[in-house]
């Protein structure tokens, strides 16, 4: 297992680091939260170990940082000494997965990591991605730039057409079927839904994405893919 430790206690972080490693897992680590909310987000790993007080950026607001900015989820255990019911349930709303009071037994640590990791391999959400552009099937919350978009559901419904396809165009009466079935709308509905959606995805931001075919249909790519 990959373990990211984010913890200034340099005693701390060594005994458990140490304890860790001898049981087969690879250790990072990080004394301040800055640094450990950058190693958190350009790299994948299977758990991290967090303190709350840390210098730079307390570790509650690494985890929402972590949750909310980064879209994350790798597992976090929180390591802290603030032991208040408050103080767990603040952690918790933070993001986090776990909550271990400090003094804590190292065997404690390894078999909490063990069981969060194995929470963490199950089934991932199912997301569709062009450019900076995403749209989570699960959830049904379409994203560009971090940004949340409110779509309709006919919009949706044309969005992962255009993106399960990309960069391939799809054809007008493809998309129709799609969206309406056999019952198919006015020529002019699919062509004011496609004017709606670009008025969202697109008009907001410096790069279009949704591209017209005249004759054909529509495609989503970024602009210099072919």
């Amino acid at each position: 297992m990959r373990v990211l430790l984010i913890e200034d206690n340099q005693d701390i972080a060594a005994n458990l680091g140490d304890y860790l490693e001898d049981r087969g897992h690879a250790v990072d680590f990080a004394a301040d939260g800055v640094t450990g909310l950058h190693l958190a987000v350009v790299n994948d790993f299977d758990a991290i170990i967090l303190d709350l007080n840390l210098p730079g950026m307390d570790g509650l607001e690494v985890c929402r940082k972590l949750r909310n900015d980064a879209r994350k989820q790798t597992p976090v255990l929180m390591l802290t000494a603030r032991d208040s019911l408050d103080n767990k349930l603040e952690g918790f709303e933070s993001g986090a997965d776990d909550y271990l009071v400090k003094p804590f037994a190292l065997q404690e640590v390894d078999v909490r990591l063990n069981a969060l990791a194995r929470r963490g391999k199950g089934p991932k959400p199912r997301v569709l991605s062009i450019a900076d552009l995403e749209y989570n099937l699960d959830t049904l919350e379409v994203r560009r730039g971090g940004k949340l978009l409110q779509l309709n559901p006919t919009a949706l419904k044309i969005l992962q057409a255009l993106m399960e396809a990309a960069p391939a165009v799809v054809t007008r009466q493809d998309l129709e079927t799609r969206v309406w079935g056999e019952e198919l709308p006015d020529s002019d509905s699919l062509r004011v839904h496609i004017h709606g959606l670009r008025a969202v995805i697109d008009k907001p931001f410096p790069v279009p994405l949704i591209q017209t075919r005249h004759g054909i249909g529509y495609r989503i790519a970024v602009p210099d893919a072919g």
